[in-house]
């Protein structure tokens, strides 16, 4: 069996992919954070775009880049979580691929520095999520991606789902409850023990702190929620 150290920073979605496609393997691996803003030597040595997320194999070999990570993962540790059918596969590959825009507007909102910025970035959400759950309406009853069966989208989408919901519960955005099969299925991930790194309320507490720390817009409200989740 192989050794693996899973190298992050404690709030970052990329890497949250990779773990995430380990435990649904259940197969053992060190997580090790690291301070973004003092990356040590030993990391710079390991990660070639000196970026996360980094998987060493056996101290020995570095992958980088989460798409790579998880897909070299479901080749070589069972059980393969993409799809046996070439075609099918392929259509979770292009999904897959289509993360970094679903993200992006979710990102652009939760860090925007000002009501403007907050207001236009919140405007492109529902582009992407009316993809998604076009998406979700061809492939069956759920409760995940492929319908029954887990598969690396869900992986792949479920951090950035959980930071909607975050993000969600500091100042509600009100475009997820127009979506009902994205809106199952993030209910589905979020309940999944394998999205988690750590504690829900803590890592929540994590995320609302991050965006206090980058003096977000919506970083105002954060007290004001948490008082009325109270």
């Amino acid at each position: 069996m192989a050794k693996y150290l899973l190298v992050s920073f404690k709030t970052c979605p990329w890497v949250q992919r990779a773990a995430i496609v380990l435990r649904e393997k259940q197969t053992d691996f060190e997580f090790r954070h690291i301070d973004p803003d003092n990356r040590p030597d030993w990391f710079l040595a390991i990660s070639p775009h000196k970026k996360v997320p980094v998987l060493r194999i056996d101290d020995r070999d570095s992958l980088f880049e989460s798409n790579a990570i998880a897909e070299y993962l479901d080749e070589t540790i069972a059980p393969r979580l993409h799809p046996e059918n070439p075609l099918e596969r392929a259509m979770n590959r292009a999904w897959t691929d289509y993360v970094p825009t679903f993200a992006e507007a979710t990102t652009a909102t939760a860090y925007a520095g000002s009501e403007a910025d907050y207001h236009k970035a919140a405007q492109r959400i529902p582009g992407p999520f009316e993809r998604l759950e076009r998406a979700l309406e061809k492939q069956g009853d759920g409760p995940f991606f492929n319908g029954a069966k887990y598969s690396l989208v869900d992986a792949a989408y479920a951090p950035f789902l959980q930071r909607y919901v975050f993000l969600d519960r500091v100042k509600p955005l009100g475009h997820i409850e127009k979506f009902p099969r994205l809106a199952a299925w993030s209910r589905a991930l979020m309940a999944r023990p394998s999205t988690h790194s750590f504690p829900e309320s803590e890592f929540e507490a994590m995320y609302r702190e991050n965006l206090r720390r980058r003096k977000s817009w919506v970083s105002q409200f954060v007290e004001a929620s948490r008082a009325a989740a109270e």
